[in-house]
């Protein structure tokens, strides 16, 4: 088994490390309005997903997924444990990671057209919406409406903000860290 093309580059590996920690930095900070809680992780995850190739910025989010799930106070409101995974949010924590896939997809195939990091992004933010969504109305017996009303509604606007700051910020970062590791 050839084992170099297994190996994952040092400065790969550190970047990638470096945004899961940044994610369990910001994570933890949110505001309850209502039952699902506002939080800074989606912009942390645009940003890892935009930046780094589709790979590495899912394996941050996956890295996040796990350490939160093994009880570090990485989720929102410095909670932890599977317990939180198998709750009423749990399928926003889980859809976190095909938030970064798909959106990291969408900026490694389109690279360097900023529509596609709009577009990956949005895409993305409704494949994470759809599993916290049908992952709410499984655990809390609310219709499609109420679960619609209480896990999309409000987020529109914050996501919408977020998606515009991460494509502001995710080319400038990606174009640094790609110099960074031509030399």
């Amino acid at each position: 088994m050839n084992t170099k093309n297994l190996s994952m580059p040092v400065r790969d590996m550190v970047v990638t490390a470096l945004f899961a920690a940044v994610l369990c930095a910001v994570a933890p900070f949110s505001v309850l309005i209502g039952p699902i809680p506002l939080s800074f992780a989606t912009l942390v995850i645009y940003i890892a997903a935009g930046s780094l190739n589709w790979k590495y910025g899912a394996i941050s989010v996956v890295l996040y997924v796990a350490l939160g799930a093994i009880g570090l106070p990485v989720f929102s409101n410095f909670e932890g444990g599977f317990h939180k995974i198998a709750g009423m949010t749990g399928g926003f924590i889980v859809g976190y990671i095909p938030l970064a896939l798909l959106t990291g997809l969408f900026v490694d195939i389109f690279k360097g057209k900023r529509l596609f990091f709009v577009f990956g992004m949005v895409i993305g933010t409704v494949l994470l919406y759809s599993c916290g969504v049908a992952w709410f109305m499984l655990q809390s017996g609310a219709s499609l409406v109420t679960a619609l009303m209480a896990c999309v509604t409000p987020f529109l606007i914050g996501d919408s903000i977020k998606i515009i700051v991460a494509c502001i910020v995710a080319p400038q970062l990606r174009s640094a860290l790609m110099s960074i590791n031509r030399s």
